[in-house]
């Protein structure tokens, strides 16, 4: 799904309870990660929820995201930034405004700030594994 068409369906839904209920919708479209995947090395710091997220490297230098969660809101969540930062390179990901895009959505002043911070520790995890492929990519040419 395209960051574009995340916002599209946003605007569509009138009210939070119908978002939230999109949100949880998306969560549960969202591949089961093997319990293999389930490590403490994949689990996210500073979520209240269990979140797990795994890079992988493609061929082509992309990064692709796997993950999930053990609650449905945060589950949710998760599909979202991996349609986000799923399948571009490591400086597209280092350059998308992660919280322009949450204020298109509406997300930041909806979600309690437990939710909040534990998306920010999502996108800088993301932000993290980025950076990693960046430099091994720089340190290679």
């Amino acid at each position: 799904m395209s960051i574009e068409s995340l916002i599209d369906d946003f605007s569509l839904l009138d009210d939070w309870e119908d978002r939230y209920r999109y949100v949880i919708e998306l969560g549960k479209a969202l591949p089961p990660l093997p319990e293999e995947d389930r490590t403490e090395r994949n689990k996210v710091r500073g979520c209240a929820s269990q979140v797990w997220l795994v890079p992988d490297s493609e061929a082509d230098g992309t990064l692709r995201f796997r993950g999930d969660s053990d609650a449905h809101i945060v589950r949710g969540l998760v599909a979202i930034l991996l349609d986000l930062y799923s399948n571009r390179s490591p400086r597209e990901i280092l350059d998308l405004d992660a919280e322009k895009i949450f204020g298109e959505l509406g997300l930041r002043e909806h979600l309690t700030s437990q939710r909040a911070n534990g998306l920010s520790s999502m996108v800088e995890r993301i932000r993290h594994d980025a950076r990693r492929a960046f430099e091994k990519e720089r340190a290679q040419a």
